[in-house]
């Protein structure tokens, strides 16, 4: 099975693309996570250069998560979807739904963006993440008794985060949730929050075992279902992601430093 790495634009925003993507093919990712324009023009812009640098593209939709009322988030969901998969990505991730719509709002979405999908024939994952459908396993697990087909980019520190725990605790969860994993956002959390400042740190050495422990059952479980490919994108993020200090608000850590270090630790422990 082939194990691609993706450098996350998330935090790099402010750079521009031909700058972007010579420095992620000095750092040597496989491919870019990004969220593309609705502009056509302008997306088609982005995926020309992508694929001229020979690099694969991932597309994320996160957008919808400034949109609070439900029929306005569904309207732009199907447009973010479709634009995304007009693309044509490796799969696209979604942030999908709000915690507080009702089960049957977040099924209607989740099989809206299921149509979409083979519509284009583009993979669509859903990633748990805080607020959303899936913002904590007790809210998502529901959700995969009820979409058998409903596959998810797993980014657990955000359950870490919301269940305030390296989820030691509910083995359970992880048993009826990492089967259904084909991408993986390679971020660590830990008990209080969704990113530890530097994952090297020994005060981070417990949490960064519990994510490879985590990391680990999923490539056992691709490679042992036959899958072609396994994709994972580090995505250590930005200030206020990144911790601060007081007053001065500088960075107590570098985030791109922080996605190439893990780069070279998923290359040597997966590929």
């Amino acid at each position: 099975m082939q194990v691609q790495i993706f450098a996350a634009h998330w935090g790099n925003n402010e750079l521009p693309a031909d700058v972007f993507i010579e420095r992620v093919q000095a750092a040597g990712f496989d491919g870019i996570e990004l969220s593309l324009p609705l502009d056509a023009a302008a997306r088609d812009d982005w995926t020309g250069r992508i694929a001229a640098a020979g690099l694969a593209l991932i597309v994320g939709q996160w957008e919808t998560a400034l949109v609070p009322e439900f029929a306005a988030h569904r309207a732009a969901l199907a447009e973010l979807l479709h634009n995304a998969c007009a693309a044509r990505p490796l799969h696209v991730n979604s942030q999908t739904g709000k915690d507080y719509f009702t089960f049957e709002q977040n099924c209607e979405l989740l099989e809206m963006a299921a149509a979409i999908s083979r519509e284009h024939g583009v993979p669509i994952y859903h990633e748990t993440h805080r607020s959303r459908w899936s913002a904590h396993p007790a809210l998502a697990l529901p959700y995969l008794r009820q979409l058998p087909d409903l596959h998810l980019t797993a980014d657990l520190s955000h359950w870490c985060c919301a269940c305030e725990s390296l989820l030691g605790d509910q083995p359970q969860t992880l048993a009826a949730t990492l089967p259904r994993v084909r991408h993986i956002h390679a971020r660590v959390g830990h008990e209080q929050g969704p990113q530890v400042a530097d994952f090297r740190a020994p005060e981070s050495q417990a949490a960064l075992a519990a994510h490879l422990s985590w990391w680990d059952e999923v490539v056992r479980l691709r490679r042992a279902a036959g899958a072609e490919r396994l994709t994972i994108t580090p995505e250590f993020g930005p200030v206020p992601y990144t911790q601060t200090l007081p007053y001065t608000g500088a960075a107590v850590s570098n985030a791109w430093e922080l996605n190439v270090a893990m780069l070279g630790l998923l290359r040597q422990r997966y590929c």
